[in-house]
């Protein structure tokens, strides 16, 4: 096998490491590039081709990850990851644990951790890396990694809730609330979110100033309320799709261009947490993006206030 053929055979798991380490489609990407480059400018043929280049691709996204700390300190609103719709990385026997990882809720825990922390965690506890594999990659003793796993897991485990739905069940109740948006029916739509419901946006400055958090089942409700009128006016089409292995959907305009992704946080039966992101930087890897300033004039309809 040449070496091209063994990077592009790997080149589903680089990337799944890649993406949940940075959080980011297009990093990702850079980060694999930048992976091919330096194996292909490896003199000598690595003795485990998975090897080297998970080593490669951890540490460049290690790397990037940490000057991308900075811009997302000063980022404009709630800063999300890219919408992934697809994880390229397939095992049938882990695809339940392979998606729970890639979620929206996992990732922002992810954010709290450390740059080496957030690797060692992503490759021992998702891919079941070995101890001596995860301390090649990261450059780091065994007893180093072991320690930052023990941090990385604390703080995971701290911040997922304490009830998680059926997968069926969760797939059932997002389905009904798309079609309660779709057929405009609001009434529908309030009772499926819990009492203490969120709707946050990642707008990045870059989408129309609606507010980016609405707290709470009045003023969700009231958003979604404003959101349904608005994109009937724009002949808008609502697309059911997994979103970061979350119940989700994608918004487009009538030409089929892309305005948004949602993707839901399903607790107890209910709606806990709506995460929508605007930002059209972040939807470009899903296909041309709608100009949603456009829309909104079309619509017509005055951005509402969050609370």
């Amino acid at each position: 096998m040449t070496r091209i053929e063994e990077f592009e055979e790997l080149r589903p798991l680089l990337f799944s490491i890649a993406y949940r380490i940075l959080g980011s489609v297009s990093e990702a990407e850079d980060a694999i590039q930048e992976t091919w480059l330096r194996y292909a400018a490896t003199p000598t043929q690595p003795t485990s081709a998975k090897a080297f280049l998970s080593t490669t691709v951890s540490r460049i996204s290690i790397d990037v990850l940490r000057s991308a700390r900075v811009r997302r300190e000063e980022y404009t609103g709630p800063w999300f990851p890219e919408p992934l719709l697809a994880d390229p990385y397939e095992d049938p026997a882990r695809s339940a644990e392979l998606a729970d990882s890639v979620s929206m809720a996992a990732l922002l825990l992810l954010e709290r951790l450390s740059p080496l922390e957030r690797a060692v965690f992503v490759l021992r506890e998702v891919f079941g890396f070995g101890f001596p594999e995860v301390a090649s990659a990261v450059g780091r003793s065994e007893a180093a990694c072991r320690q930052l796993m023990v941090r990385a897991r604390r703080h995971m485990d701290a911040g997922r809730p304490r009830f998680e739905a059926d997968r069926n069940e969760r797939d059932e109740l997002a389905g009904r609330f798309l079609d309660a948006f779709r057929d405009g029916d609001l009434d529908g739509l309030r009772e499926l979110l819990a009492a203490d419901v969120q709707l946050i946006a990642d707008g990045g400055g870059k989408a129309p100033r609606w507010a980016d958090r609405f707290v709470g089942l009045e003023h969700v409700a009231g958003a979604l309320a404003t959101l349904v009128e608005a994109f009937a006016r724009i002949g808008g089409r609502v697309t059911p799709h997994l979103v970061n292995g979350e119940p989700g959907a994608v918004f487009h305009d009538s030409d089929g261009k892309v305005f948004n992704t949602w993707a839901l946080d399903i607790v107890d039966g209910q709606i806990q947490t709506i995460r929508t992101v605007n930002n059209p930087d972040k939807l470009r890897h899903l296909g041309p993006v709608a100009d949603a300033w456009a829309a909104l004039r079309e619509a017509g309809v005055t951005p509402p206030t969050g609370k």
